[in-house]
């Protein structure tokens, strides 16, 4: 494959749309060179999670310090905790120029962020059958309370009317099938971008 350039990959939707082991099962059966991009965050490392593994922990003052000295990609503050998130370039940048395809897991408002950078970004909405099922879903894993899952579907519904400015949208019925459609969607447009380089 004579294309040298890595592709930025945006991976977007719903709190609890299953996102997270949707994009496990990707980088297991996809043949691309994916990699993750760990995200940093404020919040306390919850058990099992690791520095540099799952996200990249910084203390408030660390992650305001990085922001400011234009470390970041894109950053936001979560849920009206106090916790912040973003993506750091150092995450983004190297892989890209070594060829690789960065697998971003952000949100909408984070996406509109690096499409100003990056507008040949490929974008991917993640979203569950319907609302009822989504909800469905948050209750199952027994972490929300009331209000909490109340503001996690009102965000949702909000992220659900911004899906239009991504380019592919996939409906996570099954995790399989829906693995399977992404990573077709990644090959499709590593084609085309091979064609581009060789035509």
């Amino acid at each position: 494959m004579g294309n040298s350039a890595g592709q930025l990959v945006i991976v977007s939707g719903p709190s609890g749309a299953g996102k997270t082991t949707l994009l496990q099962r990707v980088f297991q059966e996809c043949p691309l060179p994916l990699v993750p991009s760990i995200s940093a965050t404020t919040r306390q490392p919850r058990p099992g999670e690791q520095e540099g593994v799952d996200y990249h922990f910084l203390s408030r003052e660390e992650f305001a310090r990085r922001r400011d000295a234009g470390d970041f990609l894109e950053t936001c503050e979560v849920y009206g905790q106090g916790d912040w998130y973003g993506t750091l370039l150092s995450e983004v940048t190297p892989s890209l120029a070594a060829g690789k395809w960065v697998v971003l897991e952000i949100d909408v408002r984070g996406t509109k962020e690096v499409l100003l950078h990056y507008p040949q970004a490929l974008t991917i909405f993640v979203q569950p059958g319907t609302l009822d099922e989504l909800e469905r879903r948050l209750r199952d894993r027994g972490t929300e309370n009331a209000a909490s899952l109340e503001r996690r579907l009102a965000v949702a519904r909000r992220e659900l009317e911004s899906a239009d400015i991504y380019r592919y949208r996939v409906t996570n019925d099954t995790i399989d099938r829906a693995a399977r459609e992404i990573c077709d969607i990644l090959s499709q447009a590593n084609l085309q971008q091979a064609g581009e380089v060789t035509g």
